[in-house]
């Protein structure tokens, strides 16, 4: 018997149902989808267009290069040439552990020093690698193809002068920036303006395109400076030889043109390479014509005298007794070398008699007046040259000199002073009385200075230091052949915070040629020097002559000596 079968039939309600849901789901998931889409691409839009932009596309600072600094006629004393610095992105290098020792090799480094400096800088997007490479040095890291890691173009400073001229120039630090000289005192002047530019990197991180950006960078500008190269490196040849021949400790050398006051040279020894500077001491760095003080000795002594001769209580041919070689001021005494007699003003200062120098400024001149005229001669004020770390030096007020300070005063002690102040005080004479500014700047504004002292008693002065620099004065070894020079040597104790040194010195000359139509004034002082004599006459004087004689040519400045030398040496005041 067979019993009954069964047929399920699964009605069209049934089967819509299932469907349905199925499709139900399906339309949910699609509006789903379509809100979320809708939402990135139409309301979250601006904030993924910026993260997209943020991570592809990288805007850069662009570095331009320094501005030149050159000579008077446009020798380059400093410039900057192009190299580049390496860097990577540790965000992206982090995540390419294998990498690191061939990167760590190529640049130098240890794998572990590396991996130190990455994970110190993660939340960063760049750190240098190496600063200031040479180009193709450069090129063969970025051969490896080492993801994260890349290079940007900068400048390092070369100086062509080296340690010629390095004590004026100064020098920049690895970020480009003067750090002294006039790289310091003019570094806004001489800083370019950077730029930038836009990056578009690939999904890696790698660079794929550079864009220009709308600031371009621009390059510093170039500063022309007054210095003649050619002068300046005589200037430094020939103090370096005096300073190593008499084994001083420093000297200085300052060329004026003595109607502009442009500084054609500057020397200072001992100097450095700029170019070189590791393990060197900071000391040499500094720009001793400004930043140093002296006591000037008796190259002081000229304008005591001027002073006198402008007070009208003595002239050239007054006659001073210097016998017996001695003076006593109160309780202290004032000495000569020897015991020049009877002699007159003229010879006061060729002779370079102490006594002779006290006894004028002694009966002659007030304390006011004497500190008036020093002022006056720019003393105890900072030169304005434009260049940094300038010392004004010193001069104690007129009411606390005793009358040995006084007498002191005329011939060089007591006050303190910079050889650039030494120098530019000299250009008085040169320049018919007036004192002009000083610059280191090519032909800075003609000034019309300050008068000190009369035509009339520049022009006895010029005489009397014509016949300080020949034979019969202590200058003789500043005589330059076929031109007439004046000038006057100074010779005096170094002091410190226990007084003066027994046996050590300061020699120095200052004096300008022709001293018919004066074109140059030069200063030289020598420190401490400890061999072959420490007189002015011995040290100063002659590196006075072989500069002032190179100086004369390359200017082409014509002789102007009538008389010879021998009959020069018989001259004495009318």
């Amino acid at each position: 018997m067979t019993g009954p079968s069964h047929c399920f039939v699964v009605t069209g309600q049934a089967g819509f149902g299932r469907s349905g849901f199925v499709m139900t789901l399906m339309l949910i998931a699609l509006a789903l989808m379509a809100v979320r889409a809708f939402y990135l691409q139409v309301l979250d839009a601006p904030f993924l267009r910026h993260e997209a932009r943020r991570q592809a596309i990288e805007t850069v600072q662009q570095e331009g290069h320094r501005g030149m600094i050159v000579d008077r006629h446009g020798q380059p004393l400093a410039i900057s040439t192009p190299v580049d610095s390496l860097w990577a992105n540790p965000h992206i290098l982090l995540k390419e552990p294998a990498v690191w020792p061939r990167l760590a090799h190529a640049i130098g480094w240890r794998t572990a020093t590396l991996e130190k400096a990455l994970d110190a800088q993660r939340h960063e997007q760049f750190m240098y690698l190496r600063r200031q490479v040479d180009p193709r040095y450069a090129q063969g890291v970025l051969a490896l193809r080492i993801p994260g890691v890349a290079s940007q173009r900068e400048y390092r400073r070369y100086y062509p002068a080296g340690a010629v001229a390095a004590t004026v120039i100064g020098f920049t630090d690895i970020n480009d920036q003067g750090q002294d000289g006039v790289e310091l005192a003019y570094n806004s002047f001489l800083s370019p303006r950077r730029g930038r530019a836009i990056v578009v990197r690939d999904g890696l991180g790698e660079p794929i395109a550079v864009r220009r950006g709308r600031k371009p960078p621009r390059p510093g500008h170039t500063l022309v400076l007054s210095i003649d190269e050619r002068i300046q490196y005589l200037a430094y040849r020939e103090l370096l030889k005096a300073v190593r021949y008499h084994d001083a400790s420093s000297g200085s050398v300052i060329v004026l043109d003595a109607h502009t006051g442009e500084i054609l040279a500057l020397a200072n020894v001992p100097s450095f390479n700029p170019n070189t500077r590791s393990d060197l001491d900071s000391s040499y760095y500094r720009d001793r014509a400004v930043t140093d003080v002296l006591e000037p000795g008796s190259s002081l002594k000229p304008f005591t005298i001027a002073l006198a001769l402008q007070s009208g209580r003595i002239v050239p041919h007054t006659l001073i007794s210097t016998s017996p070689g001695s003076y006593w001021v109160g309780p202290d005494k004032i000495s000569d070398v020897g015991d020049f007699g009877l002699i007159d003003v003229s010879h006061v200062i060729a002779e370079s008699s102490n006594v002779g120098a006290s006894k004028i400024t002694l009966t002659t001149l007030t304390r006011r007046a004497m500190y008036r005229n020093f002022l006056r001669l720019g003393f105890a004020h900072s030169t304005h040259s434009g260049l940094p770390g300038e010392s004004s030096g010193y001069l104690s007020p007129p009411e606390t000199w005793e009358p040995i300070q006084k007498a002191t005063l005329s011939f060089g002690y007591g006050i303190s002073v910079t050889p650039m102040q030494m120098a530019r005080a000299y250009t008085v004479f040169a320049d018919g009385g007036v004192l002009r500014p000083i610059s280191i700047l090519k032909a800075p504004p003609r000034s019309p200075g300050r008068r000190v002292f009369s035509r009339t008693v520049v022009s006895e002065m010029r005489h009397m230091l014509e016949l300080a620099a020949s034979p019969v004065g202590t200058g003789a070894n500043a005589d330059v052949v076929n031109y007439r020079v004046a000038g006057k040597t100074g010779t005096a104790h170094i002091a410190d915070a226990k007084g003066y040194h027994k046996h050590r010195y300061v020699a120095s000359f200052g004096g300008f040629a022709p001293a018919s139509d004066p074109r140059l004034v030069i200063f030289v002082d020598v420190r401490d020097p400890r061999k072959h004599g420490y007189y002015g006459a011995q040290c100063a004087a002659p590196v006075f002559r072989k500069v002032m004689t190179g100086a004369l040519r390359i200017l082409n400045i014509p002789p102007d000596n009538p008389v010879t030398t021998m009959a020069r040496a018989h001259t004495r005041w009318p």
